[in-house]
């Protein structure tokens, strides 16, 4: 499989996926830590890819999404940003809604 498709199919097979430096647990750079716990914090079960793994990702996530740094959470096949954005979006309360709802929207469809 081609490292784009299998790129692609982690993100739409994940509702809410982390493509990070470390892991949730122990995260290797501070901008991972923080998205990692302003994702945790959201309450919902995610998924992750800890990059510094996966070198073939780490080389062509940026060219994939259109975005350069690390980390990124996709949510609903959507890219939402990296650490920066997701703390902002977390203390306005948007990041929760976005989770929650993405979550609930795909348990849906799999209840069908």
């Amino acid at each position: 499989m081609d490292i784009m498709d299998q790129i692609k199919q982690q993100i739409e097979s994940n509702t809410v996926l982390l493509f990070m430096k470390g892991t949730p647990n122990m995260p290797q750079c501070g901008f991972s830590s923080k998205a990692a716990q302003v994702v945790m914090a959201c309450g919902e079960r995610f998924a992750y890819v800890n990059i510094l793994e996966q070198p073939e990702i780490r080389a062509n996530l940026p060219t994939y999404a259109n975005w350069p740094t690390f980390p990124q959470l996709w949510v609903g096949g959507e890219l939402v940003g990296g650490s920066d954005i997701l703390v902002e979006m977390y203390e306005s309360g948007e990041l929760q809604t976005l989770i929650k709802d993405a979550v609930a929207s795909a348990a849906e469809k799999e209840a069908e």
